[in-house]
């Protein structure tokens, strides 16, 4: 039960998540013993309890957020950095669902420094059986039996991930987050109408890049061949971390100008 962290509930208090998948998911980042980017993170998380219809309580501020990684993973926990996966999900306790109580549970996964590319690059391939939506809540973390299947898919197949399409048979996103696709001096990205998750770490990355006009990042429809016309792919995961692709099918994929964006870009944090 290390870094794993519950509300304390009551008897009476049926936890959905577990009966429904009634729960909404989203990550927070530890750097150098700090909380990085939590307004963003916050801000997110409340967003995506609107769209679920989460009852959100007065003392969910930013302020006890702050606290609670604070005390629990940074003071306590002792943790330098990491990646905090936070996860509401809903009571039974209600007159009406919308009216119920929430409650919360967190786990942490330690990490050498979350805004660093991981070590071993990823081989992925697409799966066609089956497809995501690309509807209100395809953007934000919630239960995806998609997920589920496609991530033992990969598995069978001697793979780390699966590029799943939407149902026009277009790039959505991968089961660990969304990808970008490196072209020349253009980075695409799948639209969020496309089925690509919201994410905060992305944002950050790709507001950065505009800022300092060291890429041309553009949101796209992108069509499954695509992925093979790309220089170099990026995958970004706020629940798992950074990853370069280095292999999809037959062609392989270089690192060295997304390892020097992501390198420009942890530098700004200092």
């Amino acid at each position: 039960m290390e870094n794993l962290y519950f509300t304390s509930g009551k008897p009476e208090q049926i936890n959905r998540a577990f009966l429904s998948g009634d729960a909404v998911e989203v990550s927070f980042f530890v750097r150098n013993s700090k909380l990085i980017m939590e307004e963003e993170c916050y801000f997110f998380l409340m967003a995506s309890m609107r769209k679920m219809r989460l009852n959100i309580p007065l003392s969910y501020t930013l302020e006890f957020f702050q606290n609670l990684f604070t005390s629990k993973v940074i003071d306590e926990g002792e943790v330098k950095n990491g990646i905090i996966n936070f996860l509401v999900y809903r009571n039974s306790d209600g007159i009406t669902l919308s009216k119920s109580s929430v409650s919360y549970y967190f786990q942490i996964i330690k990490t050498d420094d979350v805004l660093d590319i991981q070590k071993r690059p990823l081989e992925l391939d697409l799966i066609k059986e089956i497809n995501v939506n690309n509807n209100l809540l395809s953007n934000i973390r919630v239960h995806c039996p998609e997920n589920i299947y496609a991530e033992i898919y990969a598995q069978e197949n001697d793979l780390d991930d699966v590029i799943l399409l939407n149902p026009n048979k277009r790039i959505a996103r991968s089961t660990k987050g969304n990808l970008l696709f490196m072209e020349g001096d253009v980075i695409k990205i799948p639209k969020q109408s496309e089925g690509a998750y919201i994410s905060p770490l992305m944002e950050n990355f790709v507001t950065y890049l505009h800022k300092n006009n060291l890429a041309d990042v553009q949101e796209h429809e992108i069509i499954a061949f695509e992925s093979q016309k790309s220089e170099e792919i990026l995958l970004i995961s706020d629940e798992k971390g950074l990853f370069s692709v280095k292999k999809i099918r037959n062609k392989t994929f270089g690192v060295d100008r997304f390892s020097e964006l992501v390198s420009s870009w942890k530098s700004s944090f200092q």
